[in-house]
């Protein structure tokens, strides 16, 4: 008699949850949303410079735009020098991965010393200021040469038509009110949203996990008195503490920038998140292995970060997504009230504010911004929402 069948692959919790995660339709949305906007900001030298990417002149092949990877000429310099060295790693990676991905000791090395090696030119290569108009340059090229311009030929802070031109051919999403291109100001700004979404989203991670952990493992007097502090922090509104925070920074002639803005946004979102870690580690606190761990002497942090840590990571991860969007709406909201990045920086936010005044007349300083801000947000909310749903398929 023929034995049944029986279906022997494994399926780790991970795979479980990928699986159920891409049957949700508008969470794979969300996804490609997330992805669009990612590739954007990483793609962002690509997509709009006014300089050229390639350009074959006098028998010289040269790529005047590549100094300005390393030394971007802008005010918010660590966060392009962040997304550059993002744009330029992977390609060599993923080359020596595919060579010696039978080696791995041999491969890890081998990244690790092009990660390193990569960093050198972020500090070494110094900033220089460049005011050749490369688009009449260009007009003037001899047979035979040529240049090679990204899709949108304008740079962030480039003043290249009439103040508040309405969207045409030649500027897509017309320019702003200083006369800088939309689109390319657009792109750039995806830089900004996605920089204070993951970075001030991060250090509310690192914050609220430790301190949850910490309460949820040890309680006692510790565990009393840091709930009694979050609670006494979620009495206040985010958004108005927000304000009051960035006033006083203000007024003490603290420079504002990205990094003021993540500072401010990471150090007060983490209580909602160190209550959600705090329940998880109680309840986990509770179970077997835990006490077998304690049983047999394995020390207190490789119980908390070894063997707890991986069991709450899904509520951890489904945090991280609404984190990121609700960082990105309260960056939005602080540059348009003109308490977040400055000007010259571009930002979504920023752009809203321009149309202030009459935002009807300057509609395509209303729309696209907005667009952006209310597709980022979807995204990550709509992501979200599909890793609840398969972390927890009891929850539908």
């Amino acid at each position: 008699m023929d034995k049944p069948e029986t279906n022997t692959a494994y399926y780790s919790p991970g795979a479980q949850v990928w699986e159920r995660f891409k049957k949700d339709r508008f969470a794979v949305i969300g996804l490609f949303g997330v992805g669009f906007l990612v590739l954007v900001a990483i793609l962002a030298p690509f997509i709009a410079n006014g300089r050229p990417l390639m350009i074959l002149r006098d028998g010289h092949l040269s790529f005047p735009f590549l100094r300005y990877l390393f030394a971007p000429d802008t005010t918010e310099v660590i966060v392009e020098k962040i997304f550059n060295y993002v744009l330029i790693f992977p390609v060599p990676a993923l080359v020596i991965w595919s060579l010696l991905k039978k080696r791995k000791s041999l491969m890890l090395g081998i990244l690790a010393v092009w990660a390193f090696v990569l960093i050198i030119p972020f500090f070494t290569v110094g900033p220089r200021l460049e005011k050749t108009d490369w688009r009449k340059e260009c007009s003037n090229l001899k047979k035979g040469e040529f240049a090679i311009f990204a899709p949108v030929p304008y740079g962030p802070f480039e003043n290249c038509v009439e103040p508040f031109l309405k969207p045409c051919l030649e500027h897509l999403f017309g320019a702003d009110q200083i006369g800088r291109d939309v689109l390319s100001r657009m792109v750039y700004g995806a830089r900004v949203s996605l920089a204070v979404g993951f970075l001030a989203t991060g250090l509310t991670m690192f914050l609220g996990i430790l301190i949850g952990m910490y309460c949820g493992y040890f309680g006692g007097r510790t565990d009393f008195l840091f709930m009694r502090v979050v609670e006494i922090i979620m009495c206040f509104p985010t958004f108005l503490l927000l304000l009051i925070l960035m006033t006083i920074l203000m007024d003490h002639k603290c420079q504002q920038s990205i990094l003021l803005v993540i500072g401010i946004i990471g150090l007060t979102s983490w209580t909602g998140l160190s209550r959600i870690v705090r329940g998880e580690t109680l309840q986990q606190r509770a179970m077997p292995y835990i006490r077998a761990c304690e049983s047999l002497g394995v020390s207190v942090w490789k119980i908390l970060f070894r063997h707890l840590l991986p069991n709450i990571t899904g509520p951890i991860l489904v945090s991280f997504t609404f984190g990121v969007a609700g960082a990105i709406l309260a960056e939005s909201g602080l540059s348009f009230l003109g308490f977040g990045v400055q000007a010259p920086t571009a930002s979504w936010g920023e752009l809203l504010r321009q149309a202030f005044s009459d935002p009807l007349r300057y509609w395509h300083l209303t729309l696209w911004p907005g667009f952006a801000i209310f597709i980022a947000v979807v995204a990550f909310n709509f992501a979200g929402e599909g890793l609840h749903r398969a972390f927890d398929p009891k929850s539908e």
